[in-house]
């Protein structure tokens, strides 16, 4: 994915709606990237980078092309680089502290994460958008030190507090050796090591 200064997300309700409305997205304004397609709970969603002005304006042409079919959006002027990566599909082994955001929808996620990353000593674990298993939900995942997480958490509830929209957060302090074991991989079950652990066999 290009190195970009802006990017943006639209979520829309429905697949065909989407695809007309990614369509008229990329033939509004140069855009650098545009990456699309159907989620889970039959949703589509479309990530586009590139100039702030072009950015701007292709989600002004997706959010009039998809109308009352989009469900959320958000556009990032100048997003964070660990952002962009962790949408890339780049990942951090968690250490120290975990903490994860979970959201109803993708923009929230993609919010919530680039107020975190901006606004406190945090790293990108992992973010996951709406992918299998998450029914059209985002997850974020941030690791560092236990008062870093928290300023995290603090930034990232007030930013969608702000929106109306819905965020459920946990911190593990000291996650146990397998905890970090298990997210480092990815924190889905279907690609989750099992790990050995010192317990009673029956």
């Amino acid at each position: 994915m290009k190195a970009v200064a802006a990017i943006a997300v639209v979520e829309f309700q429905e697949i065909p709606a989407g695809v007309a409305a990614t369509d008229a997205m990329v033939k509004r304004a140069p855009i650098a990237f545009v990456r699309s397609g159907s989620v889970t709970r039959g949703r589509f969603l479309t990530l586009i980078g590139g100039s702030t002005a072009a950015v701007a304006e292709a989600v002004k042409a997706g959010l009039e092309a998809g109308a009352a079919a989009v469900l959320d959006h958000v556009f990032l002027a100048d997003v964070h680089p660990h952002l962009l990566a962790g949408i890339e599909g780049k990942r951090r082994i968690p250490h120290a502290a975990l903490c994860l955001l979970e959201t109803d929808t993708v923009a929230s996620a993609v919010r919530a994460a680039e107020r975190a990353l901006k606004g406190a000593h945090v790293e990108l674990a992992e973010i996951r958008l709406a992918d299998s298993g998450l029914a059209g939900k985002g997850l974020v995942v941030l690791t560092g030190e236990l008062h870093d997480l928290e300023a995290a958490v603090e930034l990232a509830t007030d930013e969608l507090a702000s929106l109306g929209s819905a965020l459920r957060v946990r911190i593990i302090a000291g996650p146990h050796g397998a905890t970090l074991e298990q997210a480092a991989p990815l924190t889905r079950f279907d690609h989750a090591p099992l790990v050995e652990l010192e317990g009673e066999k029956g």
